[in-house]
């Protein structure tokens, strides 16, 4: 895996940049970790929770909500977390590990480039596949159409771009030997609290107001509230954000190139 000659500006700043995005799409091609995860993974479950009759019934134990209404915003959760603990940093910790990041420094190719270009790669997937899946839960297993489509829409824009803030994080601390094992431990507790295992209405209060506070579990908050009520409560709106200025500016001071 290399960057080449031909990443160099070719013309305006703007045609390198996009030169260097397609690049990267090549590269995530060939280590689909993050697509796999990110995007086939929450469409298969999707596909099978929503094809089994059960979960189409109203349970009383759910608030009167059936088992597929409940995932489908876990499973929209699941893609923004995905992408941003597994899509996000092991590519970086690569490039730095093979000293590639260093090697732009001596070019004209402002290594923060490719940063930038991995975060809009991530985050082009993630509202591809969001919208793949809404698409689905609501032609395939009539899921209605969201209360507040553009309490919706705020919510996903806060959710990625707190998760994503922590997925900087990852990137900057992270080397290629340890990113894997920080990404499925960002991963793993952080999609329990959004409800992937016990789902939101189960849990016992103190750990829902946990939950709450964590930013999976403030994303399927808003997002729940928007497909399901209306507008989301603003507690959710708050924490997202929250997020993404702590482990945002964490990032920045931290990162290193090499």
């Amino acid at each position: 895996m290399s960057i080449r000659s031909s990443l160099l500006p070719a013309g305006t700043p703007r045609a390198a940049f996009r030169m260097i995005v397609l690049n990267e799409s090549r590269i995530a091609r060939r280590l689909p970790l993050g697509l796999l995860v990110g995007v086939a993974l929450p469409t298969v479950l999707l596909v099978i929770i929503g094809s089994v009759r059960h979960d189409r019934q109203h349970l009383t134990v759910l608030g009167g909500l059936t088992t597929f209404n409940v995932y489908v915003p876990v499973f929209l959760a699941m893609v923004i977390a995905a992408l941003a603990f597994y899509g996000l940093p092991i590519p970086l910790a690569i490039y730095r590990d093979q000293g590639i990041l260093r090697r732009l420094s001596i070019t004209p190719v402002p290594p923060a480039w490719v940063l930038a270009a991995q975060l809009v790669l991530n985050v082009g997937f993630a509202v591809v596949e969001l919208i793949l899946l809404l698409v689905v839960a609501m032609t395939g297993f009539g899921v209605t159409a969201p209360k507040s489509a553009g309490g919706l829409v705020l919510a996903l824009a806060l959710s990625i771009a707190g998760v994503f803030a922590i997925g900087l994080w990852v990137s900057a601390i992270a080397r290629p030997r340890t990113a894997g094992i920080l990404a499925a431990l960002c991963f793993f507790p952080l999609m329990f609290f959004a409800g992937l295992f016990l789902p939101r209405a189960e849990m016992p209060r103190a750990l829902l107001d946990i939950s709450n506070l964590t930013p999976l579990g403030a994303a399927v908050q808003a997002i729940q509230s928007a497909m399901l009520n209306g507008f989301p409560p603003m507690a959710p709106l708050l924490v997202l954000p929250a997020y993404a200025v702590i482990f945002g500016t964490m990032a920045v001071r931290i990162f290193r190139w090499e």
